[in-house]
């Protein structure tokens, strides 16, 4: 595993899970225009990532975030790639809205396997890295449903708060190692996953209507906080989950 003789942005690399679209797409086209070298992680094409990135920057993964064998070789694969690894955004999530009494087990499950083990497995793959590299960045994407507590989304809250109590845990074990944990919680952002999921017309009209800021999130309102916490300068801000959801949650 190699080691990065010193602290500049270029020399260190990225791993970005569901980095395909989304929120995902724009983490890992800002963590690249920080000048992070970025693997993305995902089942879907990753070409049009790809293009945005560009020139040599940008790996990707096609894996299954809940497949340890899959992970195992896709952490390797990029570490490999550009010889050594030190952020962790885990960003792949899946949010179904279903009504509790109509939750199957199957429902659930699938939920805490893509969202809970899913993290634990990149993040188990790419620990050594880090620990080797005596630095490291870990990103969990949590939500603000978190503190809001939606009632048909509760497999879903339920999977993000558990992913907030991995923050913290994670934070006191590796704080010592030169490692931060830190989560971010986003509101309702406007995406082709989010639109697809709640609706193009209510959900993002109704959450708009509970926050301060009086306009829709945007993924552009959240890459300050991301670059902030992987920031060379933020080694002294780990185990905290930062909410950036236009108010409409408060903590």
């Amino acid at each position: 595993m190699s080691e990065t003789p010193s602290g500049n942005a270029d020399q260190r690399v990225a791993l970005v899970t569901g980095a395909a679209g989304g929120l995902g797409r724009e983490f890992a086209v800002a963590l690249a225009e920080r000048g992070y070298r970025v693997a993305g992680l995902d089942l879907a094409d990753m070409s049009e990532t790809a293009e945005l990135i560009g020139d040599g920057r940008f790996h990707p993964l096609r894996a299954d975030v809940t497949d340890p064998d899959e992970v195992e070789a896709a952490v390797e694969e990029a570490a490999g790639r550009f010889g050594g690894l030190h952020i962790v955004v885990n960003n792949a999530g899946i949010y179904p809205p279903l009504p509790f009494e109509k939750t199957t087990l199957e429902d659930w499950r699938r939920i805490m396997r893509v969202n809970l083990d899913g993290p634990f497995l990149v993040t188990r793959a790419a620990l050594p890295h880090m620990q080797a590299a005596g630095w490291g960045r870990v990103v969990n994407i949590v939500s603000a449903v978190v503190f809001l507590g939606p009632p048909d989304l509760v497999a879903y809250t339920t999977s993000k708060a558990g992913l907030v109590g991995f923050t913290r845990a994670l934070a006191s074990a590796v704080g010592g190692d030169g490692i931060t944990v830190n989560a971010i919680s986003p509101g309702l952002t406007r995406t082709e996953t989010a639109a697809r999921t709640t609706g193009a017309d209510g959900g993002f009209e109704r959450v708009r209507n509970l926050q301060v800021v009086p306009r829709v999130e945007e993924p552009a309102d959240l890459l300050s906080t991301l670059l902030y916490v992987c920031d060379e300068g933020s080694g002294f801000l780990t185990g905290q989950t930062i909410n950036v959801d236009g108010g409409s949650a408060k903590h």
